[in-house]
């Protein structure tokens, strides 16, 4: 019993509530957080390794969470999540983005990971 009742708890805790919305796929071309997101992410990956020529989105894999919600006293207004190719001068590997969008769509936070 004791059991049942933690693992309800935890979520709770874990997860506070946050009102948000999801875009649907066909939305995503015409999104500005996305466009943030490729651009500030193709800037810091060039410094990084100037060999890589571009990031493409999977449109129909990336999804834009609009939300109200904090980290610490930082707003966070948008989360987006989704498939990127990072293009090389010699290679192409896919990877997923996670990106998190502040006050007036600045980006907070760039992250594209092989898992």
């Amino acid at each position: 019993m004791k059991i049942r009742n933690l693992l309800i708890f935890i979520p709770a805790v874990l997860f506070p509530m946050a009102a948000y919305s999801q875009t649907a796929a066909s939305e995503n071309a015409d999104a500005p957080e996305i466009a943030a997101c490729r651009a500030t992410g193709l800037i810091a990956l060039r410094q990084r390794s100037p060999t890589i020529k571009d990031v493409e989105l999977d449109l129909d894999s990336v999804r834009v969470i609009k939300m109200n919600s904090k980290i610490g006293d930082v707003d966070i207004k948008a989360v987006v999540l989704g498939e990127a190719s990072i293009e090389k001068k010699t290679s192409s590997k896919v990877r997923n983005l996670i990106c998190i969008l502040g006050e007036k769509g600045k980006v907070l936070l760039t992250v594209f990971s092989d898992q």
